[in-house]
């Protein structure tokens, strides 16, 4: 088997279905595959459409009545959903897919990303180029269609002062060009990654429950000897999720600033940890001071930003919320 495709969703049916119909339609021809989705416990019937997705796609009723792991052929090979019945983080998901998987190469996907034709067939053909690259990211577009940074340098006390002089867009993000390059760390929205390199360094550390879990693993990988790729003929649709209004978005921010602390005083020092912590808050300070004269409403987001930088472990995360 060539490539496992591997998508984990949470409470995202519609974009769920259209990252499944994306990769029928950009699955090379000829190449051997299967798509694996992981419901993590989500309470809007996505296990169900999946099921009745996979029986229009094989044409069929097949799917109806399965149990928890289904599976029939369509055009990128077999399709296989595992039903969690509790919901867990996204590295612990993202394991257990790269675990359960059977191709030689696996493509990491978030139910909010809709691979473009041909993608597959030049992130695979990136790492059979380089037999010491173990992971691949495509180039990310929004739901306009436009580049996003999506692979940057790893996290660091460098990379913070350099986010401090706001000019982190020039030396820390590393996507970009019409070339594929070598990169620190690409994001996982759409990360073909090579399953035995994942088996090597264990696959992702589920004590990252979401954000920072690709960096860590890109940072391992590096660490056993291995490459990440930025590969900019791939293109995939990472349509933004997150929400706008502070209350709804805040366990995200907790989060986000949680795990970057984490990775920090897992690979660096608990010196260079706090040095990061006050860099990023001053950044964020100097945003909302910004924000407040222009009278523009991201203020509130900044100075929460800043707040949980310097102090993370306060409030509430994702994980708080899930696990109770």
């Amino acid at each position: 088997m060539t490539i496992s495709y591997c998508v984990v969703n949470t409470n995202g049916r519609e974009l769920l279905l259209a990252c499944l119909d994306a990769i029928d339609r950009a699955h090379p021809a000829g190449v051997p595959g299967e798509v694996l989705v992981l419901d993590n416990a989500s309470a809007d019937g996505s296990a169900e459409a999946v099921r009745e997705w996979d029986a229009a796609r094989s044409g069929d009723g097949a799917a109806e009545g399965r149990g928890e792991v289904d599976g029939s052929d369509g055009a990128a090979g077999e399709l296989r959903l595992i039903a969690l019945e509790a919901p867990q983080g996204k590295a612990a998901n993202d394991s257990r897919l790269l675990a359960e998987a059977r191709g030689r190469y696996c493509l990491l996907l978030n139910e909010d990303s809709e691979l473009r034709p041909g993608a597959p067939a030049a992130l695979i053909a990136a790492l059979e180029a380089d037999p010491r690259a173990a992971a691949a990211g495509a180039q990310l577009l929004d739901s306009t269609g436009r580049p996003t940074p999506c692979a940057w340098r790893f996290p660091g006390v460098t990379t913070a002062a350099i986010g401090a002089l706001f000019l982190h867009r020039w030396l820390t993000v590393q996507s970009g060009g019409g070339r594929v390059r070598q990169v620190d760390w690409a994001q996982s929205s759409a990360l073909l990654a090579r399953r035995e390199a994942a088996t090597a360094v264990g696959y992702l550390d589920p004590d990252f429950f979401v954000y920072y879990d690709e960096c860590d693993f890109c940072h391992r990988l590096a660490d056993a000897g291995w490459r990440t790729l930025y590969v900019p003929a791939a293109e995939a649709v990472h349509h933004d999720q997150l929400a706008t209004d502070l209350a709804a978005g805040l366990p995200r921010i907790v989060e986000f600033h949680r795990n970057r602390d984490l990775y920090m005083r897992k690979h660096h020092s608990r010196a260079a940890a706090l040095a990061v912590r006050v860099l990023t808050a001053w950044a964020y300070a100097v945003r909302a001071t910004l924000a407040a004269l222009r009278g523009r409403p991201e203020r509130r987001v900044h100075l929460a930003h800043a707040r949980q930088a310097l102090r993370p472990g306060r409030g509430q995360s994702i994980r708080d919320r899930v696990t109770g």
